[in-house]
């Protein structure tokens, strides 16, 4: 079994800068310990022969390359279809 006090919950409250009650440190050092006793099991487990895991669902990324695609059209032609430009930019409303 894993030992964790009631003291031991205030000193994590106090380096967390929270506040505990007496009731919800008391309903958390049985919480902690629970976790705590799952570790450990964790931790007992030999994991020699076991590959890492790093990705489970089998996916993989399915973004595409990026690619230069010539349009066939010129920036003078673009900039008639906007209202107002600027230095070669096509000039917005200020957005905050």
């Amino acid at each position: 079994m894993v030992e964790f006090t009631i003291d031991d919950v205030f000193k994590l409250a106090k380096l967390s800068n929270i506040s505990v009650s007496e009731m919800e440190a008391k309903s958390l050092v049985n919480e902690i310990k629970v976790i705590l006793e799952y570790v450990s099991q964790l931790q007992k487990l030999d994991l020699a022969k076991t590959a890492p895991t790093y990705q489970v669902t089998g996916l993989f990324d399915v973004m595409r390359t990026d690619e230069e695609f010539d349009y066939k059209i010129s920036a003078a032609d673009l900039f008639k279809n906007v209202p107002e430009t600027q230095d070669n930019y096509i000039k917005v409303r200020r957005v905050l």
